[in-house]
């Protein structure tokens, strides 16, 4: 009897709780709160419909391993309730809701309360920096000095409408995201839904539901610096009161990426000539003019991987018949355009054609897969069917393409515009790597080998300095390949060599490395070498004094060879991207995050974990100022050291960008090559740099193929003991395509030492005598 009235007691109690528990609500709906475990460091929080069971593919932008069971569902709350989630363990408070989390040293990762009214506001701590939020930023307010306003590298300070535009009047395009990351150690991505950002309190930021549009119309160049469209997801995929968000623990950034990247997709590697140089055409005369530039390359020993060309109507002859189309143009092509394929394809050349959409009225709403998946509806804007429009030029021998435009697109359809163009690709040439290089992107891109440019910038001074801060915030919250049009879009009467040069140096160390621009002679390396400009394009152009400028050339090429020296060390940056989803563009904070210098510089970046770049963006510099961290820190082109923690002053002239390399890094340095491919029989050398232990594992494959998603790739794995001056080379994995036998030369920079070790992939110790 006693054990009945207990048990009575105890149901009397609970419902009593029942009955005060608070229900949870969105949108004025019953809702649901769910928990989800992506990693130790890392958890999906969602508050959504009852109703609602999200499914992979729902948001385009979140990968499979996105999509996992909840580790905890309650739909109302009347006191604190503890999750433990890997190493974070979340509490969540009602009235209003509350959900805290924090790591397993109990520090507070971050907190997130949903207000009264219909924001999420986050915490904000002390003088840290905000980083990420996608590419490019508000637009600069008009007014006497609206060109020389500082872009965004710290996000704070103010509201971002988080409008995706193409914007030509400012620092380039924007595509902006919700994935922000603080420099005290935290990071959210609101997946959905679209959200403003405030951030001008000092303690306190919010999320601000958006209003959602989708009405837009597309446009083109000549309706530049108009807005082109809120861009926003479609209306049909808007769940009311949905609101899903990714908590990151970003004591350590590099968590914080590989699980960005895991929930995003892992990056597809480029065929290597992608990171090889690339050289955009704009106005042309003839067939002969495009394969006699590809010739000069070859002549002047510049090396070139690629050439672009733009289409007709975005200039006054291009490639095609008027855009859009997928005819050549019989104006410029006066033999059949397969001469000129076999001309360039010759001399080892890429050839990439600018696109953009087809029939704008008919493809509103791309969608499907390709191959198309059964029960796709496969009408005109079934991206299968439109892929088929470009068959015959991939038949032809083209080997990329750069789709432009699309601003129109929401951000769903701007993702199925990447998986276009490496679907589609794949299906006309099984195993061969895709590649596009596109104006819009968002995280998902990734997956589907998405590159973007930052779109067309005006050639200044400032806009080269604010590429740095864009390039560095694209790559913490997007994806990891990234660039900018070389010495900026439009020219103007401030537009010169030296700009074109330092714009050409900055660029050298990013993904897409490629001139572009209008009066596109003045791109050319040897464009100020003559007294011609060629086409101008623009009313403010360059004076003519300006040209016979002879010293440009000589530093473009030593740029060009410097970049192909590298291509060892950056292809396996590529790799990294994929593998660990750090970017090869990394903000000093990825690798210095208790260095608060570090953590708020944003005109200069870390190419990898090892190369400091700080571009010089100031006309007729003589002095680049610049920060590096604490360590020993070895000047590029002197080898001299510096010690680290402080800022410094580097002379430079016009041939000098700084560059220094940490003490600790192990870089493989290949000789001068004319293109990614081409054979030679010179040994690898792999640099040294001497004062601390080091290690370095780099990776090789064909270049081209996709065997490396069925590991058919090398990696050789580098480890420098600088207490036993000890050098120890092994392949820490066995596969087909691992290389045979080889010859390194190896080289300890600091030490002055130097020999050839021949390595046949087992393990080998060098002791340096």
């Amino acid at each position: 009897m006693r054990s009945r009235w207990f048990a009575l007691l105890i149901s009397l109690v609970a419902a009593s709780h029942t009955l005060r528990a608070q229900p949870l609500t969105a949108s004025g709906a019953p809702a649901e709160l769910r928990l989800y475990r992506i990693s130790n460091n890392c958890i999906r929080l969602m508050l959504a419909p009852v109703s609602y069971e999200p499914a992979t593919g729902d948001n385009p932008s979140l990968a499979a391993a996105a999509y996992t069971i909840p580790l905890a569902r309650m739909r109302s709350i009347d006191r604190e309730k503890v999750q433990r989630i890997g190493d974070l363990t979340v509490h969540i408070t009602p009235s209003p809701l509350t959900i805290r989390i924090s790591n397993k040293q109990q520090k507070l990762v971050q907190q997130l309360v949903f207000e009264n009214d219909g924001s999420v506001s986050f915490l904000l701590n002390g003088n840290e920096k905000v980083l990420g939020m996608g590419e490019g930023g508000p637009k600069p307010e008009r007014g006497l000095n609206w060109r020389l306003q500082n872009v965004q590298f710290d996000r704070r300070g103010r509201i971002d409408s988080m409008q995706p535009r193409w914007q030509g009047d400012a620092y380039g395009s924007r595509n902006p995201v919700a994935m922000l990351t603080g420099t005290s150690g935290w990071g959210i991505f609101v997946a959905a839904p679209w959200v403003l950002v405030d951030l001008r309190q000092e303690t306190k930021g919010k999320f601000i539901p958006a209003q959602v549009s989708v009405t837009a119309q597309p446009q083109n160049e000549k309706n530049q610096g108009q807005n082109m469209g809120k861009g926003l997801p479609p209306a049909d995929k808007i769940i009311p009161g949905l609101f899903d968000v990714f908590v990151f623990d970003a004591q350590d950034p590099s968590s914080m990426m590989r699980d960005f990247s895991r929930i995003t997709g892992p990056a597809a590697l480029p065929p290597k000539w992608a990171l090889g140089y690339m050289q955009s055409h704009r106005t042309l005369e003839e067939d002969a003019q495009m394969s006699g530039i590809v010739d000069t390359f070859r002549q002047k020993k510049i090396p070139i991987d690629a050439v672009i060309y733009l289409g007709t109507g975005f200039t006054p002859s291009g490639w095609n018949k008027t855009q859009p189309s997928f005819e050549f143009n019989p104006e410029v092509f006066k033999n059949p355009p397969s001469k000129f394929f076999d001309a360039v394809h010759g001399n080892n050349v890429k050839v990439i054609l600018h696109m953009v959409p087809w029939d704008r009225d008919r493809l509103p709403g791309l969608h499907g897969s390709i191959p198309a998946k059964p029960g796709e509806t496969k009408d005109a804007s079934h991206i299968e069917n439109y892929w088929k429009q470009h068959e015959p030029l991939v038949k032809m021998g083209v080997d990329g393409f750069w789709p432009d435009e699309g601003d129109w697109f929401n951000l769903h359809e701007r993702i199925k515009r990447h998986q276009l163009y490496y679907q589609g690709m794949l299906l006309s040439q099984p195993g061969k790597r895709p590649w596009s290089l596109q104006r819009n992107g968002y995280p998902g891109i990734a997956q589907w080998g998405g590159w973007v440019w930052s779109g067309d910038t005006e050639s200044s001074w400032k806009t080269l300095e604010a590429q740095i801060a864009v390039g560095i915030n694209y790559s913490l919250s997007i994806a990891p390949f990234w660039g900018s049009d070389i010495g900026g879009f439009y020219p103007n009467e401030t537009y010169s060599g030296e700009m074109y040069v330092r714009w050409h140096q900055f660029a050298s160390f990013n993904a897409s490395f490629r001139s572009h621009g209008r009066s596109w002679w003045l791109h050319l390396p040897w464009g100020w070498g003559r007294e011609a400009m060629g086409p101008a394009e623009n009313r403010a152009i360059p004076p003519r004094s300006a040209m016979n400028n002879f010293a440009v050339e000589p530093v473009i090429k030593q740029y060009n060879e410097l970049r192909y020296r590298l291509m060892p060390y950056t292809y396996t940056l590529a790799w990294q991207a994929r593998e660990t989803g750090m970017p090869m563009m990394r903000a000093l904070w990825l690798h210095y995050p208790k260095d608060e210098k570090a953590a708020g510089t944003g005109d200069q970046f870390l190419w990898g974990k090892d190369i400091m770049v700080a571009p010089v963006y100031e006309k007729e510099a003589q002095v680049r100022k610049l920060y590096l961290p604490a360590g020993i820190w070895y000047d590029w082109w002197t080898d001299k050291t510096v010690t680290g923690g402080t800022t410094i002053a580097k002379q430079v002239d016009l041939a000098t960008m700084p560059l220094y390399i940490r003490a600790g890094a192990i870089l493989p340095v290949d000789t001068i090559r004319q293109y990614t491919a081409e054979p030679v029989r010179a040994a690898l050398t792999i640099k040294i740099y001497t004062g601390t232990d080091g290690e370095f594992v780099l990776y090789e494959d064909d270049g081209e193929s996709t065997d490396y998603l069925r590991g058919k790739y090398g990696l050789t794995k580098f480890t420098w003991n600088e207490k036993q001056k000890r050098l120890t080379i092994e392949s820490p994995k066995t596969n087909t395509a691992a290389p045979g036998a080889r010859v390194f030369d190896i080289e300890w920079i600091g030490y002055g030492k130097k020999e050839r070790v021949r390595y046949d992939g087992k393990r080998s110790v060098v002791s340096l005598q």
